[in-house]
């Protein structure tokens, strides 16, 4: 960032309410991780709150919010592995 511009790095947080297991919480992520789950749960051909469950059931050490971050973060991390190898096999 150069000296004398500010820039916004501020993301808007949406709260949603889910049901894993038959109890009813609330996860706050930013709008960019709820649109990142969207696009791995289109890649796994399942709902938005059934993957939620899958994560929540794979990182249950993790706060949710937390969890679903990372799970993003590893689909990305994933797909970047794939395009690398793709290029290399070129």
């Amino acid at each position: 960032m150069r000296a004398g511009k500010r820039v916004n790095l501020k993301s808007k947080i949406t709260k949603r309410s889910v049901t894993i297991a038959g109890r009813k919480t609330s996860v706050s992520l930013e709008e960019e991780f709820w649109v990142g789950l969207k696009e791995v749960a289109a890649a796994r051909n399942m709902g938005l709150f059934a993957l939620v469950t899958a994560i929540r059931g794979e990182r249950e050490n993790l706060n949710l919010s937390s969890a679903l971050r990372l799970a993003v973060l590893d689909f990305y991390r994933d797909q970047i592995e794939q395009h690398r190898r793709r290029e290399s096999a070129a």
